[in-house]
């Protein structure tokens, strides 16, 4: 809500201030009277006398002229600190009324803002009121809108545990149904998976029995070539080695040969001195002199690499 204006009225504190001023002005022409005129021919008689009169005379009248002058000073002076007194007196009461008036302004503002501010607050109140007696109306349509839809939403959930039921009932009746079948179908796989196992577990038996017959060929033919490859080797390297002259009867060296994957050799170094340098040497170099062994290739892949890395042992006319 706006404010009013403040309105301040000086018409009474001037009213007053111009009395004030006549009074002091009246008072002060009634305490004062105006001085005394003298005729004109008395004047004139004195100044006739004047210069008849002694020096004493003349000096004693002089006195009081001076003695005059200065209480007419002082009566100007004592008017015009009256008419001071006055003026003061009558700003005072001016200021005085000025504030009393503004006290007066100030003091009806706070009825008039305390009795707007009693009306906005029970404005405001009956607002609330409003407010909240709204606010349970909707709130007791909304319960019972809530209630409506509560009844409903149970109405359908019954009808739906209903319906779920049924449903239920008919999904057991097909289940059991679909068990009964699915029990005579798995009798009938079973018998059908034991048939299958037996002939499989037959077919099993008939491919191990095979898969040994042929594991055991093919060792036979791996240790027959096997065989056949050390014969080789060992016969190439008697053909190369030259036995050196004054040998020991009962001297033995032992060679380790490694054989690269075709049969090269990688390195012949003694394993096994026979105590002659000269028969060690000779065993190394017939080994050296029959390389390579091609032979090792011939081999089954499966038992090359047992046949890449073995020992000869050299003694006069024999090796092994």
């Amino acid at each position: 809500m706006a404010r009013h204006d403040r309105r301040v009225g000086y018409g009474l504190p001037l009213v007053l201030a111009i009395a004030l001023h006549l009074a002091i002005l009246v008072a002060s022409m009634m305490h004062f009277p105006q001085r005394e005129i003298e005729p004109p021919s008395a004047t004139i008689v004195q100044a006739t006398l004047v210069s008849t009169e002694a020096t004493t005379d003349q000096a004693q009248r002089a006195k009081q002229a001076r003695a005059q002058a200065l209480a007419r000073q002082a009566e100007e002076a004592a008017k015009a600190s009256a008419e001071q007194e006055a003026t003061r007196q009558a700003a005072e009461a001016t200021r005085q009324a000025a504030e009393a008036e503004r006290q007066r302004q100030a003091d009806a503002e706070t009825r008039e803002e305390a009795r707007r501010a009693a009306e906005e607050e029970a404005a405001r109140r009956a607002k609330q009121a409003e407010a909240e007696a709204e606010r349970r109306r909707q709130a007791e349509a909304e319960a019972q809108r809530q209630r409506q839809i509560e009844a409903e939403a149970q109405r359908q959930a019954e009808a739906q545990r209903q319906r779920q039921a049924e449903a239920e009932a008919q999904r057991q009746a097909e289940a059991e149904a679909q068990r009964q079948a699915e029990a005579e179908a798995q009798r009938q796989a079973e018998a059908e998976a034991q048939r299958q196992a037996e002939a499989e577990a037959q077919r099993q038996r008939q491919a191990e029995a095979e898969a040994q017959r042929q594991a055991e060929a093919e060792a036979r033919r791996a240790s027959e070539a096997a065989n056949s490859f050390i014969t080789l080797v060992r016969r190439a390297v008697e053909q190369a080695w030259v036995i050196p002259p004054n040998v020991p009867a009962g001297a033995s060296a032992e060679i380790s040969v490694k054989l690269g994957p075709s049969g090269e050799l990688l390195a012949a170094t003694l394993s096994q001195s026979s105590g002659d340098s000269a028969f060690d040497r000779s065993a190394i170099q017939a080994v050296e002199s029959a390389a390579p062994f091609a032979e090792l290739r011939q081999l089954p892949i499966s038992v090359q690499r047992d046949y890449r890395q073995f020992n000869l042992r050299f003694r006069p006319g024999d090796i092994r």
